[in-house]
């Protein structure tokens, strides 16, 4: 039997840092790399996807709320188009990055 480890990383932000997900990546099988709206950004996004690349960890997408403040646990009333379109927008950030450091999506995980 296989069991994937899985963990919630790349939320840093700027300059803070949050969690040690180069040291986390000894440990787990996959990762869901926060895609920027609930916590992260481009630049650990990018750091993120490439220590799970050379790590040998599988890569997935973590979208949430447009809710830094909130780190994306408010409540918040969004219009299923629009909250689709989010979700959209935040896989294909993660996807496209991944894609740029040779890395395929392997899932996606609704923060």
């Amino acid at each position: 039997m296989r069991i994937d480890l899985n963990a919630d990383v790349g939320e840093s932000l700027g300059a803070y840092a949050i969690g040690d997900d180069a040291a986390l990546m000894r440990s787990v099988t996959s990762v869901s790399i926060a895609a920027g709206f609930h916590a992260g950004d481009p630049t650990v996004l990018r750091r993120t996807v490439r220590l799970a690349r050379d790590a040998g960890v599988a890569v997935g997408a973590h979208p949430g709320f447009p809710d830094l403040a909130g780190f994306g646990r408010r409540n918040m009333t969004i219009p299923a188009p629009e909250l689709e379109d989010l979700v959209l927008y935040q896989i294909a950030a993660v996807a496209g990055v991944a894609a740029s450091e040779g890395v395929a999506l392997h899932h996606v995980k609704a923060h």
